[in-house]
């Protein structure tokens, strides 16, 4: 694991460029970084970023997923040598039909992924080849929480509800199941209903591996336990949960959300625990140390 960028700067930069894909978290970055004073630059993934963040960034264009070197050659004329990555990168867009059709990759993109993913295709080897190739014109990424870190979560209760006797044995159960997939690079989440998994979370995504468990699990009841990877780079792939992950886990009839402490990025706080109160869903934030203490009880 290349390790080498995930560190703290020692101070901020006048300008940083975001490399944005899916969701909420690139606005929440760019408002926290705009407060501060820097300015910022956004580059989002056609398809996946919304185009509304041109209103809360200094300058922002779309760019396609196959297009490394526009991306590069973007920031380099806004002056950009600093970036993050936030939002969700779709992948399953790799597996598209005509895939190669509508998304011929230039010669940066085809250099980065024979150069740095030629072995597989996992979240950590992608993204890390991007790093890789955005470091070769000396644009050096670092974690966007460096500048938000307020938005990660807790330890504690969240909820009003706390988890009952049978659905911490399902968090305990779930939990070390959930680190192995983070370990082998599969995915972060994992549904389990009396100790019997449900759904493990892969290319699709956790909603929609919160939605097969409900489908499968037509008496609903289930908990949802998301991880951080034993390996997390904090520069990218950040566990990220939030009003939407609320509203599916309501409507898939999933009871109990338990979630990693200091590593897990839990936007809108207020709203996310006031929807979940209403809909009678638990939340819980805990560490690695908690769960080994609970399963030794």
């Amino acid at each position: 694991m290349d390790s080498s960028n995930n560190n703290i700067p020692s101070s901020s930069p006048q300008s940083i460029g975001l490399l944005a894909g899916a969701g909420r978290f690139p606005f929440v970055f760019a408002q926290a970084a705009r407060r501060q004073g820097i300015s910022v630059h956004a580059v989002g993934v056609l398809g996946m970023a919304s185009e509304e963040l041109a209103d809360v960034c200094d300058t922002y264009v779309g760019v396609a997923i196959s297009k490394v070197g526009k991306a590069i050659r973007r920031f380099k004329k806004v002056g950009v040598d600093r970036a993050v990555m936030a939002g969700k990168i779709e992948k399953v867009v790799l597996f598209h039909p005509y895939r190669w059709l509508r998304m011929i990759p230039d010669w940066r993109a085809a250099h980065m992924l024979m150069t740095y993913a030629a072995r597989d295709k996992k979240d950590d080897t992608l993204l890390l080849a991007v790093i890789k190739e955005f470091a070769r014109d000396n644009i050096i990424f670092e974690s966007a929480l460096n500048y938000c870190p307020e938005i990660v979560v807790k330890h504690g209760f969240l909820t009003k509800k706390r988890p009952s006797p049978s659905q911490w044995k399902d968090i305990n159960f779930g939990w070390e199941l959930a680190k192995e997939m983070g370990r082998l690079d599969v995915g972060q989440s994992i549904a389990v209903r009396e100790t019997a998994v449900l759904a493990v979370e892969a290319i699709e995504g956790t909603d929609e591996a919160i939605r097969r468990a409900g489908e499968l699990c037509k008496k609903g009841g289930f908990t949802v336990v998301k991880v951080a990877k034993p390996q997390q780079d904090m520069r990218f792939d950040v566990p990220t949960v939030g009003i939407q992950t609320i509203q599916i886990m309501h409507e898939s009839g999933a009871k109990v959300l338990a979630i990693e402490s200091d590593k897990t990025i839990l936007l809108d706080e207020q709203e996310v625990v006031q929807l979940a109160n209403k809909f009678g869903i638990t939340i819980v934030s805990l560490n690695a140390e908690e769960v080994r203490l609970k399963q030794c009880a």
